[in-house]
């Protein structure tokens, strides 16, 4: 009898049934990665700044701004032009000695012309520096944005993890209403209990348990807005890994403030814009320098006229041949007044500029204090919660002892656990409003 495993065994030795195997293998290991793996935060906030839409555009922006500084540059350079001409005339038409005759006509010229701008009134150079003002600006503006998604991202972060723990407290409640579920049913059996008291106790377990799942799905939800935000394609693999950092140091406001000032990218892109600004009413002002320019060209071309003898083509392209160099000054006398108004304008821009300026200092001040007093109260609260927490479960350890030994009644205990299960969820949230509001106020202190 022949095995069936034999016909197997062969096919695997087949080179290309082992690549499918071991594709097959690998996909497996990378699937199961995919799904253990946890992203942090470093990752959620890279991986965010690389996929946002908004950051994208600034960045497109920028490229623009490239394009323009290009642009400046290319006005030092001469125009040079080439051209061909061909024309026909048919009917009457003046002669040489003022009359008009029946005669038909045909010209051809070709040349080359070349434009070389020697003095623009400073204009290209001032355009030239606005450029590269621009550019600097619109670089800036792409950090701030990146600034933008960070605190984005580390708030929807720091919510996820908060929803978790929230969910780990919703089990801890039930885990209690499910041990006093089993406690009960064992005094029922002794006789020690009515059977009311079960039906209290899973009564208060299935009030858990639609608990947990609430907290289920706002932990669920939390994830789902994050990879949302991170504009993640997969959403089924997607989890988080817990902050190993604790609350960062807090800061004097003044101190943060002046590094702020110096390194905050949208106070930096103000700032720029503002010089741009000053650099557009120059701009403007080229209007009443005179300007100078350089041309020069070559030439030919050939005629020929019905009626009458004309030399060859190869003649009259020879013997029309022709150079021209010229210079052009430009003296602006009267415009209309338009390069006033130019002026007017620019100067107008300027104020409007250094007014941001002025109200990005004053927002990036308030913002400041208010992180830093935010960060003060969620210290507090902190330490105040932890002390609230550490209490109430000392309570409701000493409540299980004291009603197990039934010197308690079940409001008592029902209390005591309430108390512990709130400050419990409390000390959650006061612990990452914490790290949330110092994380914030130290954002603004990066260099």
């Amino acid at each position: 009898m022949v095995s069936t495993a034999l016909p197997y065994y062969v096919a695997i030795k087949n080179s290309a049934m082992k690549k499918a195997l071991y594709l097959i293998i690998a996909t497996t290991m990378v699937v199961a990665q995919a799904k253990a793996k946890k992203w942090s935060l470093d990752s959620c906030i890279s991986y965010a700044i690389e996929h946002n839409t908004e950051v994208q555009q600034r960045i497109l922006s920028a490229y623009e701004g490239e394009l323009d500084i290009n642009e400046a540059k290319s006005r030092f350079l001469p125009n040079i032009s080439a051209y061909a001409s061909q024309s026909f005339n048919f009917g009457r038409a003046l002669t040489a000695d003022n009359t008009y005759a029946n005669r038909n006509t045909n010209s051809f010229g070709v040349g080359a012309q070349l434009s070389l701008p020697i003095f623009q009134g400073l204009k290209a150079i001032r355009n030239l520096e606005y450029s590269k003002m621009s550019m600097r600006a619109l670089l800036e503006q792409v950090e701030a944005s990146k600034d933008d998604v960070t605190l984005n991202v580390t708030g929807q972060y720091l919510q996820a993890l908060y929803t978790r723990e929230l969910l780990d407290v919703a089990k801890i409640r039930l885990e209690i209403s499910n041990n006093e579920l089993a406690r009960r049913k064992e005094l029922l059996k002794a006789g020690k209990i009515p059977e009311l008291d079960i039906y209290e106790a899973e009564a208060q377990v299935s009030q858990d348990e639609l608990a947990v799942i609430n907290a289920l799905n706002d932990s669920d939800m939390a994830l789902l807005d994050l990879a949302q935000l991170l504009n993640l394609a997969d959403l089924d693999n997607f989890d988080i890994a817990d902050l190993d950092e604790a609350n960062l140091p807090l800061i004097s406001p003044d101190d943060i403030f002046t590094t702020a000032l110096l390194n905050n990218h949208a106070i930096q892109a103000g700032r720029i814009n503002n010089e741009a600004a000053q650099k557009y009413v120059e701009i403007a002002k080229s209007g009443y320098i005179p300007t100078l320019s350089f041309s020069a060209g070559l030439g030919t071309n050939y005629y020929k006229t019905s009626g009458l003898f004309n030399d060859s083509f190869g003649q009259q392209m020879r013997h029309n041949f022709a150079k021209s160099i010229g210079f052009s000054l430009n003296v602006p006398v009267f415009d209309a007044f338009a390069t006033r108004n130019s002026v007017r304008r620019a100067k107008a821009r300027l104020s409007s500029a250094a007014l941001q300026l002025e109200e990005s200092h004053n927002q990036l001040y308030k913002a400041i204090n208010q992180a830093y007093a935010q960060a003060v109260a969620a210290e507090k609260k902190l330490t105040a919660a932890e002390k609230a927490l550490e209490a109430t479960e000392a309570a409701f350890h000493a409540m299980e002892v004291k009603y197990s030994n039934g010197r308690a009644n079940a409001t008592e205990f029902e209390k005591a656990k309430a108390d512990y299960i709130t400050s419990l969820a409390e000390s959650v949230q006061a612990k990452y409003e914490a790290i949330l509001r110092s994380r914030i106020l130290n954002f603004y202190n990066k260099e």
